[in-house]
């Protein structure tokens, strides 16, 4: 058994995912439009290039995003959850921190804690809440 994130986008997924890719050290594994699928001709001209369905290999792990249902509905940004990013170094975890706060909401400062070397959170701008923590 696997467990695998899926986040819905508002409609940068594809711009998110290229973020990720750049400076996380992620490689998107797939990335399937909507006008692509098997009932493109179901959904709005709005929709069509956008994202039904990408995979990006993070980490270890695979985090899936799309930008919606295909119905053109706006979805609700992601709450009560944070993607944790667990890494070694003080001076990676700064690096990592700034690049997702840039045009993001900082949650709390990136510090030395009780607990680890780094730690902080954010939400980038594409509305997604990390944790950036160094045992």
């Amino acid at each position: 058994m696997r467990m695998n994130p899926y986040l819905h986008f508002g409609g940068d997924c594809a711009e998110a995912f290229a973020f990720y890719e750049r400076n996380l050290g992620a490689r998107v594994a797939a990335m399937m439009r909507f006008r692509d699928g098997p009932a493109a001709d179901q959904v709005g001209p709005e929709m069509q290039d956008k994202i039904m369905h990408a995979e990006l290999e993070l980490a270890g792990g695979v985090l899936m995003g799309t930008d919606g249902e295909g119905c053109g509905q706006p979805v609700a940004r992601v709450t009560g959850v944070h993607l944790v990013l667990n890494v070694a170094e003080p001076s990676e975890a700064e690096r990592l921190f700034a690049l997702l706060a840039e045009g993001g909401t900082v949650e709390m400062p990136i510090e030395e804690t009780f607990w680890a070397k780094r730690f902080g959170t954010v939400v980038d701008r594409f509305g997604v809440p990390w944790m950036i923590n160094t045992d």
